[in-house]
């Protein structure tokens, strides 16, 4: 499954489009970076509360395939313009980590 196909399937708000044609393998659930550089693997699709600059750096340097942001949050205009530059997919749900974990691994693992 793609990114975007996942986009479409779950309803998820595109906030920053960069490779919506990436491939997802699986997903990472985190909020401590250090967690996501140690376990997230390439084409993940992480699921966070974190919304600052170093989200971004942390996704490029895993090659995640798109960072949720849950419950509505929403990344200050420096996140989503840092993200935009660097090719980093921000998606946001509107749900809680918990009900967003469930739905992606649904869609993934049907």
């Amino acid at each position: 499954m793609t990114v975007g196909e996942l986009v479409r399937e779950l309803g998820l708000e595109v906030l920053v489009a960069g490779d919506l044609e990436a491939d997802v393998h699986g997903g990472y659930c985190a909020d401590l970076l250090s967690e996501v550089l140690a376990h997230a693997a390439k084409g993940d699709i992480w699921i966070t509360h974190q919304k600052h600059l170093n989200v971004v750096a942390v996704a490029k340097l895993k090659e995640i395939g798109a960072v949720v942001l849950v419950r509505g949050l929403r990344p200050p205009q420096e996140v989503t313009d840092r993200a935009r530059a660097e090719g980093v997919t921000i998606l946001v749900s509107p749900t809680s980590a918990f009900e967003t974990a469930g739905r992606i691994h649904r869609a993934l693992f049907p």
